[in-house]
């Protein structure tokens, strides 16, 4: 009779459990939404969202079907979902996108951020989530080019309009995701395409998980894939991301801030600018990155860039497994000093299990939006690791490395002598980018301004002639390279080495020295 009772009582809570599922569910379409595609139907489905906030939490359900809106805000406690067959479309007129409003007790940073427009913000929310089999499409081209029309006729003038690239500015452009000083979020399984700039941004966010995501930004310009802003404790994992700007982009914008304990996991990147970024906004920090089993394709730049120029700290980063094919540069570690009161750091870096083929031409060129070209001759760039001198990058580890390059250099197009390496600019305060030097003196890595630096295991290969040595190493403290192949390079010195203290380097071939 007991286990009879406790076998009825099971039953009465499981039924009891459903029934409050189901009365935590609520569906769009019975707040007034209208799945037509062309009614706009923000403030129905702002009234669900508010209605399962003010209840204590909630799913909001997005049906089959196409549903227009503007900006809407995602509450604590929160989950959007749509269903197989739903379609969330942004606005394409810059009158239905507004800023988030938050918590007027709490004092927020002043942000930085590019942005604070988005098609779906969320400000100091906790504990929500977007999931589902739908998509959500933020119609970015046309919604860009109505705000461009509205500024020409005088009707909504952006004070930063570009005439230059003639294009609205950052400032005016939602993105498809804003979320600000959010916890516990949970973001799986979904669409997100076309946004008007960046595609998914989180700035001072904690607990973030992205999942099983498929992201095609290729709308508009500045469409990063996501962009991790001094978040702590992220998780993007098995995402699939074509941008035409930064794949996956980790930036700092507070110097009190960093991004912290990040993991990158399982994703497929393409994209015209670089796959994986740090920077360029790099004012506080980034520690504790691990990026592993990341394939790469048809990327324009790199497909890891390390950048700090603004003063911050990168520190404790682990980068493994990682395959990129037609990629322009395999790999870029810059330490500048744009901004900031004094320069910032970067060290402990891990590196292992490259496997990278750089083409002879530009890699993105299926691309309708392609990152702009550098506006001088040159060769072929190698993969470059470059401090400031009196601030060296410090401790970096390159192991397992398999790079080919396509070769071709002429000294005809361009031509750094080697006794002449000091021709190669410091370019202290100018932009990060692998182009940033113009010509380099190498075709496989250039190193200059560095301690302690660990080559094991490296593997480049020309597919045809270059006149240039493979390594280049000026202004390094403490080398130490050992296993290294060098294929199709030819008979003259691979290995040029100048102002370098304390070096090992275990290989069968000339090293020219210069200086000490």
């Amino acid at each position: 009779m007991r286990k009879l009772m406790m076998m009825v009582f099971f039953w009465i809570l499981c039924i009891a459990m459903v029934q409050s599922a189901e009365a935590r569910s609520y569906n769009i379409r019975d707040f007034g939404a209208i799945p037509d595609g062309t009614t706009l139907n923000t403030e129905a489905i702002q009234k669900a969202i508010n209605k399962a906030y003010v209840k204590g939490g909630g799913r909001v359900i997005f049906p089959s079907g196409k549903f227009l809106t503007g900006s809407i805000q995602l509450k604590s406690n929160v989950e959007l979902y749509l269903e197989e067959g739903a379609l969330l479309l942004g606005s394409t007129s810059p009158f239905d996108y507004f800023k988030a409003e938050g918590n007027e007790k709490t004092h927020r940073p002043k942000t930085d951020d590019n942005s604070e427009l988005g098609l779906i913000l969320a400000i100091e929310a906790k504990h929500v989530k977007i999931s589902g089999q739908g998509t959500i499409d933020g119609q970015g081209l046309a919604l860009a080019l109505n705000g461009d029309s509205l500024h020409h006729a005088g009707i909504l003038v952006d004070k930063n309009y570009n005439y230059r690239r003639m294009r609205p500015g950052e400032l005016v452009r939602p993105k498809l995701f804003r979320f600000l000083q959010c916890e516990n979020i949970e973001i799986k399984n979904l669409t997100l395409t076309n946004s008007a700039n960046w595609g998914l941004s989180f700035e001072l966010c904690k607990n973030l998980v992205l999942d099983s995501l498929t992201i095609i930004n290729r709308a508009y310009w500045n469409n990063d894939g996501i962009d991790i802003t001094d978040c702590k404790n992220v998780k993007i994992t098995h995402c699939n991301i074509n941008s035409a700007d930064d794949g996956i982009c980790l930036k700092s914008y507070h110097p009190n801030a960093c991004s912290d304990s990040i993991n990158i996991a399982n994703c497929i990147v393409r994209s015209s600018a670089s796959a994986i970024k740090f920077g360029t906004g790099s004012f506080g920090g980034f520690k504790n990155v691990t990026i592993e089993n990341i394939k790469v394709f048809d990327t324009f730049r790199s497909a890891i860039a390390i950048e700090s120029v603004d003063g911050a700290v990168i520190e404790n980063i682990v980068v493994k497994n990682i395959v990129a094919k037609n990629t322009g540069n395999a790999l870029f570690i810059r330490l500048g000093h744009r901004g900031g009161q004094k320069p910032g750091m970067i060290r402990n870096i891990h590196i292992s299990d490259m496997q990278v083929e750089v083409p002879f031409n530009r890699p993105d060129i299926d691309y309708d939006l392609r990152g702009p070209e550098v506006d001088f001759f040159h060769n072929p760039f190698p993969s470059s690791i470059a401090g400031i001198p009196d601030n060296k990058v410090e401790n970096i580890t390159i192991e397992n490395i398999t790079i080919t390059y396509p070769g071709r250099a002429t000294k005809g197009m361009a031509y750094i002598p080697l006794s002449d390496l000091d021709r190669v600019p410091e370019q202290i305060k100018k932009y990060p980018e692998f182009s940033m030097f113009g010509e380099l003196p190498a075709w496989g890595l250039y190193v200059r301004h560095a301690s302690n630096v660990v080559l094991k295991n490296i593997h480049l290969r020309l597919e045809d002639k270059d006149y240039r040595p493979a390594f280049v190493f000026d202004d390094v403290t403490n080398l130490r390279i050992e296993c290294t192949k060098i294929e199709n390079a030819g008979s003259q010195a691979q290995f040029v080495l100048k102002d370098v203290v304390n070096h090992k380097i275990e290989f069968p071939a000339e090293i020219i020295s210069i200086g000490k």
